[in-house]
């Protein structure tokens, strides 16, 4: 599926320079709801909203809410407004309540790009000030689904899966609060102002798996109406991992018989379908919101950028009422299983590779990277290991669909950064190598480990020992770990050791082939050292 491309079409990625951006933006009014630019396709209207989604984020702007508004527009309905929830920061709000929710998309493609605005969001909610708000959006019966773009340390896990409790621990005490009260249903006190988001005594929620968890409680207080929580993040069974996740936390918090009636109306009553999703989002710069603000005479806060691609595969398990998201280009299935691995493994997998071996080598971005001939045929080494453990969902052809991928990856106008990719490597690794390793291990139990894998986790360890000894924060949740890790180690081919060996990093790789497994991760290190090392000196003048 590919975003609509009947809008006008701008023919590079540069803002013009006829006219100072300060000087073109004076008087001209913020993009509005109310105040749309004329061209098509005009943004949905929505009446009501009937999903809330937490994360909202630059990706669910311009994936699940593009596919809801097509779908939308399809069928006319218009009982699929979304009220999205912020979690770090107000920054979506604000840039989004000005506006009445509408935003623009701007598509970059090889052939230039292309602006629509996209009415789906109703409004934004941050939780730090609205939690109130945002537990009666999830207990009104009118509301459906939940959906979630977190990131993978959004779920609060612990390094073997399980809930990190303290993590969520000011929720789940707020929880026990909010169950015991005897006050309003919507938010669990009495006097809530659900317009303003305001309640007296509520606390505000700290985090997505407890927010989630508290408004999953007020909707059975509030009557209980059935409920689909699809999470749209990059885990391995996503919605399994976010059912556990639910469970744990309402054990942590109503042990026993306290928690009883809430764990029974969950099972009864909620869904948590598994989804994948799919489209390149990177990160809007001045230029591209100076360039869309000259074609729509309005300047947009919200302006969020993608490739033209887009996929999102979702389990058919809804509880209830749902979008017909298949009049916009999703496809529902039975099994989700086979897409989300092939996409892990394949996209994701050598989108880190290329992010930790990129910047190595000294790349900003990923099109540069996939473009560096070395980087491309370990990238390809990678996927072909990665495909040697997959089975190809009905009608794919996963060796094209590789190809496709780098393909993708080199177009210069997504702009992905390598630096924003290789973040938060210790949550993305178990999923994007880690599978293939230990399901190639099992498989060939007298082979050498697999070279694909082995040079990305080379490139991953390489990275972080690069960051550390530069002092650079390494952005990651277990990022003091990883330094103290390096710091602790007395040369480098013991660092690599001991992150390989990480806890966690590794799930499913049988404890008598890690030693193999690391031994030629350090061999495949000093053998890209090298590589780099001569790279470099033939480059220098």
């Amino acid at each position: 599926m590919t975003a609509p491309t009947d809008v006008p079409s701008l023919p590079g990625t540069t803002a013009p320079a006829a006219v100072p951006a300060e000087a073109a933006r004076a008087g001209r009014p913020r993009l509005h709801r109310d105040a749309h630019p004329a061209f098509p396709p005009a943004p949905v209207r929505p009446t009501q909203v009937g999903i809330v989604h937490l994360g909202i984020g630059a990706f669910h702007r311009a994936h699940q809410a593009v596919v809801t508004e097509d779908a939308a527009r399809a069928t006319g309905e218009t009982s699929w407004g979304i009220l999205g929830v912020t979690q770090r920061s107000a920054s979506v709000r604000d840039q989004l309540r000005p506006q009445g929710g509408v935003y623009t998309v701007l598509t970059v493609g090889p052939d230039g790009a292309s602006p629509r605005v996209v009415g789906s969001v109703t409004d934004v909610a941050w939780p730090a000030e609205e939690t109130p708000r945002v537990l009666a959006a999830l207990a009104a019966p009118t509301t459906h689904v939940v959906t979630l773009t977190v990131t993978e340390k959004g779920y609060a896990r612990r390094a073997d899966g399980h809930l990190d409790v303290d993590a969520v621990a000011a929720d789940l005490d707020v929880l026990r609060r909010e169950e015991a009260s005897t006050g309003s249903p919507e938010a669990g006190v009495p006097g809530a102002d659900v317009a303003s988001g305001e309640a007296a005594g509520v606390a505000p929620a700290t985090s997505a798996v407890g927010l989630l968890v508290r408004g999953l409680a007020a909707r059975r207080r509030a009557g209980g109406a059935p409920l689909t929580v699809l999470s749209c993040d990059n885990l391995a069974d996503n919605g399994h991992v976010l059912a556990r996740l639910v469970g744990e936390a309402v054990d942590a918090a109503l042990p026993g018989a306290e928690g009883d009636a809430l764990r029974a109306w969950l099972a009864a009553s909620v869904t948590f379908p598994c989804s994948m999703v799919d489209r390149i989002v990177p990160a809007t710069t001045p230029a591209q919101r100076d360039e869309v603000e000259t074609l729509l005479g309005a300047r947009d806060e919200g302006l969020v950028v993608a490739e033209p691609f887009v996929q999102w595969v979702i389990e058919d398990r809804f509880a209830g009422p749902r979008p017909a998201w298949e009049r916009g280009g999703a496809t529902l299935t039975s099994d989700v299983a086979p897409y989300e691995r092939a996409k892990l493994r394949l996209l994701n997998g050598a989108h880190s590779y290329l992010a930790y071996a990129g910047s190595l080598a000294g790349h900003a971005t990923i099109a540069e990277a996939v473009a560096d001939p070395a980087l491309a045929a370990g990238a390809r080494a990678l996927q072909a290991d990665a495909l040697a453990t997959l089975e190809a969902p009905d009608g794919v052809d996963l060796a094209a669909y590789a190809q496709t991928l780098l393909d993708r990856f080199a177009n210069p106008a997504t702009g992905h950064t390598t630096r924003q990719v290789a973040m938060d490597g210790t949550q993305k690794i178990p999923f994007r190598w880690g599978g293939t390793l230990a399901d190639l291990l099992a498989a060939r139990p007298g082979a050498p480990a697999p070279q694909g894998v082995v040079a990305a986790l080379a490139a991953w360890a390489g990275y972080v020992v690069a960051e550390a000894r530069s002092g650079r924060t390494v952005d990651d949740p277990r990022g003091d770990e990883l330094r103290a890790v390096v710091e602790d180690a007395p040369d480098a081919p013991a660092a690599f050791r001991a992150l390989v060996l990480l806890p966690g990093l590794l799930p499913g790789v049988p404890e008598g082939r890690l030693t193999e497994v690391v031994d030629a991760v350090v061999a495949a290190s000093a053998t890209a050292h090298r590589a780099t090392t001569t790279r470099n000196e033939e480059a220098a003048p």
